[in-house]
């Protein structure tokens, strides 16, 4: 298993959730909130997180930092126990981190029709 820094992660979430609007100071604060969660694991329990957590971890899986996995387990009883984790998508991360942060040519060009005046637009 691949094991991604907190630097990793915040370089991921710069690219992300960066280009979105989220704020330097909150991605690092995100990026070391995740941190915590994962460690040198590649998996959480989702039992052990309160529902603003889960709520955070389905934001980054909308993103595509993270993804869910189940896990079924027996019981003497007979019953039939599903465990949930979350799973860090490492290599999504280091992917996300290593990508130019800057802005793409694509963005440039977008920038110049942003900048046009709506008169510009209309048919003579």
């Amino acid at each position: 298993m691949t094991v991604v820094s907190v630097l990793e992660i915040e370089l991921a979430l710069k690219n992300t959730l960066g280009k979105k609007g989220m704020e330097c100071d909150d991605i690092q604060k995100l990026a070391e909130y995740v941190a915590g969660f994962f460690g040198y694991a590649g998996a959480v329990i989702d039992n052990r997180l309160a529902s603003e957590d889960r709520d955070i971890f389905y934001m980054l899986e909308e993103e595509g930092l993270l993804t869910t996995m189940e896990e079924e387990v027996h019981l003497k009883k007979g019953k039939m126990w599903r465990i949930h984790y979350w799973m860090l998508k490492t290599d999504q991360v280091s992917r996300l981190a290593q990508m130019d942060s800057g802005s793409s040519e694509e963005e440039e060009l977008l920038k110049i029709y942003e900048a046009l005046p709506s008169d510009a637009w209309g048919r003579d």
